[in-house]
C-alpha cells in the first residue's frame, strides 16, 4: 500500500480471540428476543428517547477527513453515515442530550451552529452544558467541516455541503428523540473485549507508572461499556462504549462509510428491530462511541488495512462484529441504574495558557501549558493518521496555506523550551490570523443515574483516559467503573498522551499540542467539574471558543453544469447485470448519471435493489446497506458514471431482482432536476 506512516513498535502484537466470527455477518448476530423485551419501568423513574438521522456529505470530490491524504477524495459510497441521538431526563425534567455520529470528528464549528439551531427551536431546554456531541471517529467521511485550517488543509479548504449536511443531520437526530421522549428504564452493562484493538504505541504505554500498566495487562483496554435504554417493554437503544480507532479502511479507500462502527451500529439495529432507515423514525437506535482510543488501532497486523485479513472492507466488518457480539453480551447483563437523576457541568478552558497545580501533575509541582505546536513524530504520521499538516508535493500548491502566508514560523526559544523534549516542526498556535488549531476547548460530565460520561475534545491514549476516570471517580465519590471516558467530544484538538508518553515523542506525543502537561491540565479543569456535580455548585463558563465563520477560504469544486455520456440520455443502463447471480457473489451494473453534488439525498438514497413481489417490486437494499457500493466517475468534462454493485447476501431469497437508480443533473441554466434509471431483470437464486 502507497500509505506513509511511521515505522510502527514491533513491541505490540494482536490480543488473545475473545470471540470467532464466521465469515458472513449472519454469523455472529442473530436477532435476540431478550435485546427486545423488559419489565415496565416504575414511576418516577426516566424519561428517554432515541433519534436518527442522516449525515452523509458530498459523495463524489469532496476531500474525506481523518488521514490528512489529498488524494483521497470521494469517489462514491459505501454506507450512509448516520448519527444517533439519546435524550435523557429525570423526574425534576432534568436532561441531557448525547449523539453519536458517524463522522471523523465533531468540531467546534458543528458544535456551535448545532447549539445555535437547538436554541431557536427550543430556547434554553438544550444548551452547550447538557449536549454533548461526540463522533466515532471514522476516516471513511466526508471532510471540509471544520473552522480550524490545520483541520481542513487536505479538503482544500471549508465544505458547506459537507458542514450543512452533517449540522442539518444532528438537529434532525436530536429533534426526533426529543419528540421521542416517554417513560422508561436504563441499565448499564460491561463485557471484555480482546481482539478489536492493538496498541500501536506501546513503547510510549510501557513508560508509564506500573499502577497504570497493571491495569492493562495486555496493554490495550478490553472494557465494552454498554447503556441499555428501554420504554415500557421494550428496549429502544443501547450505547456501547469502546475504544478503537474507526480505521479498518484505509487512505487508499474512495467510499464514503462509517468503518467498523458504523458496520457495527448497521448490523444491531437491523438484527434487533430490522430498521429500515427510509421508512421514518426507527425501532432500535444503536451506536459504538469511542472513549480512550488514541493509541488503539484495530489493525491487527499493525499495518494499514490488514489484520485480521488483508481486505480492508471485511476488517471493518469483522471488528464492528466483534464489538457487536461483546456489545450484545454487557446489554443482556445489564443491571438497572438505581440513581434516577440526570445532570451536568461544562466549562471551556484555554489550553494554551493552563496554570496547573501540583497535585495534578507526575512531580508534584506547578506547570503551564503553551500554545498548540506540531512535532516531528506527528509531521510523520502514524499507523492510521496521516501528518498533521499536509504538505503538497513539490511543484503543487495549497491555496488554503498560500492564502496565510504559509507555515514557514520561526518557533520562539520560550515555546520549544516549553514544549520539550518535543522536537517542534510548527508552531500551529502561533499562525495568523489566530492560530489553526482551537485552543479554547470544552470540557464536560454529563451525568445518566449511577454513571458519568466524561466528554473531551481530542484523542485521548488509554491511559490518559484512565487518569482522568480516577480523577472524576476520586472527587465525585463513586466507583471507577461509574465514570466513563468518552473522547472526539464537542471539538478537537488533536491528541492528549500521559506525560510519561509524551516524553517518548511518538506520533501521540508529537500530536499532543499543548505540550508535556496537558493531560494534567485536563485532570484540573475536570476535577473541578466533578466538585460542583457532587455539590451542586456552578463553574465559570470560562472564555469563549472563537468563531472563525468569517474567514473561512475554500477551494471547493462546484457543479457548474451536467451532460450526459454522449449518444445517451440520464438514466440509461451502461453495463446491465448478469442475467442470473449466484448468492455470495457480486452484481455489478453502471448508469448514465448526474453528479452526485446536486443532491446529497440525505435521509434518502441513490440506488435500491428490488425484488419482484407479485404486481410490485420491494426494496431489499438501498446506498446505507452493508452490501452495497456506489461508485461514482466523471466522463469528459460534464459526464457522470455510477457503477453500483451489490455483494448478493448468501440468504437471499430467490427471485428476481433489479436495480433502481436514482440521480440528479444540473442544466446550463443552473436548474437541477431529478431522474430515475431502472436496471434489467435478473434472478437471484
Amino acid at each position: 500500500m502507497t500509505i506513509s506512516r511511521r515505522s510502527v513498535l514491533a513491541g505490540a502484537a494482536a490480543a488473545p480471540a475473545l470471540a470467532t466470527l464466521g465469515a458472513g455477518h449472519a454469523a455472529a448476530a442473530q436477532p435476540r428476543a431478550a435485546e427486545r423485551v423488559r419489565t415496565t419501568p416504575a414511576a418516577g423513574g426516566f424519561r428517554v428517547g432515541v433519534g436518527l438521522s442522516d449525515v452523509t456529505g458530498p459523495i463524489a470530490e469532496n476531500g474525506m477527513m481523518g488521514y490528512s491524504e489529498f488524494s483521497q477524495r470521494a469517489e462514491g459510497l459505501h454506507q450512509r453515515t448516520r448519527v444517533r441521538a439519546y435524550v435523557f431526563a429525570d423526574a425534576q425534567d432534568n436532561r441531557v442530550v448525547y449523539t453519536c455520529a458517524d463522522t471523523c470528528m465533531v468540531f467546534q464549528s458543528v458544535h456551535d451552529a448545532v447549539l445555535a439551531r437547538l436554541a431557536e427551536r427550543f430556547g434554553d431546554r438544550y444548551t452547550e452544558r447538557n449536549v454533548m456531541l461526540t463522533a466515532v471517529h471514522s476516516h471513511a467521511a466526508c471532510g471540509g467541516s471544520s473552522h480550524d485550517y490545520a483541520y481542513s488543509l487536505a479538503t482544500l479548504g471549508f465544505q458547506p455541503l459537507a458542514f450543512q449536511a452533517e449540522v442539518d443531520g444532528m438537529v434532525e437526530a436530536i429533534v426526533a428523540a426529543h419528540e421521542n421522549l416517554a417513560p422508561g428504564a436504563l441499565a448499564y452493562g460491561r463485557s471484555t473485549l480482546s481482539d478489536a484493538s492493538v496498541n500501536r504505541s506501546r513503547a510510549a504505554f510501557d513508560r508509564n507508572p506500573q499502577a497504570d500498566k497493571d491495569y492493562y495487562p495486555l496493554g490495550i483496554d478490553t472494557a465494552m461499556r454498554v447503556l441499555r435504554i428501554s420504554q415500557a417493554d421494550t428496549n429502544v437503544g443501547g450505547i456501547a462504549w469502546f475504544p478503537t480507532h474507526c480505521a479498518s479502511l484505509t487512505n487508499e479507500n474512495l467510499l464514503i462509510s462509517g468503518d467498523n462502527k458504523g458496520a457495527a451500529a448497521y448490523f444491531w439495529e437491523h438484527d434487533v428491530a430490522g430498521v429500515d432507515y427510509l421508512a421514518g423514525a426507527p425501532e432500535f437506535v444503536a451506536c459504538f462511541p469511542q472513549t480512550n482510543a488514541g493509541d488503539m488501532s484495530p489493525n491487527l497486523d499493525l499495518e494499514p488495512g490488514r489484520g485480521p485479513t488483508d481486505d480492508e472492507f471485511e476488517n471493518a466488518r469483522i471488528i464492528g462484529e466483534r464489538q457487536l457480539v461483546a456489545a450484545r453480551s454487557a446489554f443482556r447483563d445489564a443491571a438497572p441504574l438505581s440513581k434516577l437523576a440526570v445532570d451536568s457541568r461544562m466549562m471551556y478552558l484555554d489550553m494554551a495558557a493552563q496554570r496547573v497545580d501540583g497535585r495534578f501533575t507526575p512531580d508534584g509541582t506547578v506547570q503551564n501549558t503553551s500554545p498548540a505546536c506540531i512535532g516531528a513524530a506527528m509531521a510523520a504520521g502514524s499507523t492510521e493518521d496521516g501528518p498533521a499538516i499536509p504538505i503538497f508535493p513539490e511543484g503543487t500548491r495549497n491555496p488554503i496555506i498560500d492564502a496565510f502566508g504559509g507555515t514557514d514560523m520561526p518557533t520562539p526559544q520560550w515555546l520549544a523550551d516549553a514544549q520539550a523534549p518535543k522536537l517542534v516542526v510548527v508552531p500551529v498556535g502561533l499562525l495568523p490570523p489566530d492560530g489553526w488549531v482551537p485552543h479554547v476547548l470544552k470540557i464536560q460530565i454529563i451525568r445518566i443515574g449511577d454513571i458519568y460520561v466524561v466528554g473531551g475534545p481530542a484523542e485521548y491514549t488509554i491511559v490518559s483516559g484512565l487518569r482522568i476516570r480516577r480523577t472524576v471517580a476520586d472527587e465525585l465519590g463513586v466507583p471507577l467503573e461509574n465514570v466513563i471516558f468518552q473522547g472526539y467530544a464537542n471539538s478537537y484538538s488533536s491528541y492528549c498522551t500521559t506525560p510519561e508518553e509524551y516524553d517518548s515523542q511518538q506520533y501521540e506525543g508529537g500530536s499532543t499540542l499543548f505540550g508535556r502537561y496537558t493531560l494534567p491540565a485536563y485532570q484540573q479543569g475536570y476535577a473541578a467539574l466533578a466538585a460542583a456535580l457532587r455539590t451542586g455548585a456552578e463553574v465559570p463558563r470560562g472564555p469563549a471558543p472563537r468563531d472563525l465563520s468569517a474567514v473561512q477560504p475554500g477551494a471547493m469544486q462546484y457543479v457548474d453544469l451536467d451532460e450526459p455520456v454522449a449518444g445517451h440520455a440520464y438514466g440509461d443502463v451502461l453495463v446491465q447485470p448478469a442475467a442470473q447471480v449466484a448468492p455470495g457473489t457480486e452484481m455489478a451494473v453502471e448508469f448514465v448519471t448526474g453528479h452526485p453534488k446536486n443532491n446529497q439525498r440525505r435521509n434518502g438514497t441513490f440506488l435500491e435493489i428490488q425484488r419482484r413481489t407479485g404486481a410490485d417490486w420491494v426494496r431489499v437494499a438501498d446506498d446505507g446497506s452493508w452490501s452495497t457500493k456506489y461508485r461514482w466517475r466523471r466522463v469528459g468534462q460534464h459526464g457522470s458514471v455510477a457503477r453500483i454493485t451489490w455483494d448478493v447476501p448468501s440468504d437471499t431469497e430467490a427471485g428476481t431482482y433489479r436495480v433502481t437508480l436514482f440521480g440528479d443533473q444540473k442544466d446550463g441554466a443552473g436548474k437541477v432536476s431529478s431522474f430515475t434509471g431502472t436496471s434489467g431483470e435478473f434472478t437471484v437464486g
